[in-house]
């Protein structure tokens, strides 16, 4: 089993490594990070920075594939090449799935089209205007597509996948040995539930929010 995660140029860091943190455990399975070119890719702070061991030429049968968001998504919206990838491995794949904005990325391409998705809380009306049917959730599955909210959902959605993978029992031992039990200090992780003050400001900086307003 070959578990493939996109990287490209400002990805969100969580996004990849929490669903990474949890799928390199399944047993049998080979974990890579592809990117256009070998090599260190750059994560939206260019503090850090994964490195891409194969390109997408050389990964063309993943059985899964994890596609992450990041304000870098924007840019790769219209990348011709990468959009037709993902295109060409969803045809061979037992799950596509991506993190936040990463699916937007997928209904770019075409493949969430009429299916339930989510994504970061301030890019899914974005994620309707692609075709898609915008959900939400933190982890939302519909047939083999399952994408998760914004960046920490993407260990939700890992552990989602290793269940279908492996079974619960396996999922759950991953969940206890990586002490995946939230307790935050603060109740301010969804819009529902923040400041409204904290949303509005986070609004009025979105990307998504800006390209809507033109």
């Amino acid at each position: 089993m070959q578990i493939a995660i996109l990287l490209f140029d400002r990805f969100t860091s969580l996004d990849a490594v929490g669903p990474y943190e949890i799928l390199h455990r399944v047993p049998g399975a080979e974990t890579v990070f592809v990117a256009e070119h070998a090599g260190p890719v750059h994560d939206e702070s260019r503090a850090l920075s994964l490195g891409a061991a194969r390109t997408l030429s050389e990964v063309t049968a993943p059985d899964v594939l994890v596609v992450p968001g990041g304000p870098g998504q924007s840019a790769q919206m219209t990348n011709e090449p990468l959009l037709d990838w993902l295109r060409t491995v969803d045809a061979a794949t037992t799950w596509t799935t991506s993190v936040c904005t990463g699916s937007l990325l997928l209904a770019a391409a075409g493949l969430l089209t009429g299916r339930r998705a989510t994504s970061h809380w301030l890019a899914l009306d974005t994620l309707r205007g692609y075709g898609a049917e915008p959900a939400g959730e933190r982890v939302v599955t519909d047939g083999k597509y399952v994408t998760a909210a914004g960046v920490s959902a993407g260990i939700d959605m890992g552990l989602t996948l290793a269940g279908s993978l492996v079974d619960d029992r396996f999922a759950q031992s991953v969940q206890l040995m990586t002490e995946y039990d939230p307790q935050p200090p603060y109740d301010a992780g969804s819009p529902a539930k923040a400041p409204a003050n904290l949303v509005e400001k986070a609004r009025g900086r979105s990307r998504f929010t800006a390209r809507q307003a033109r």
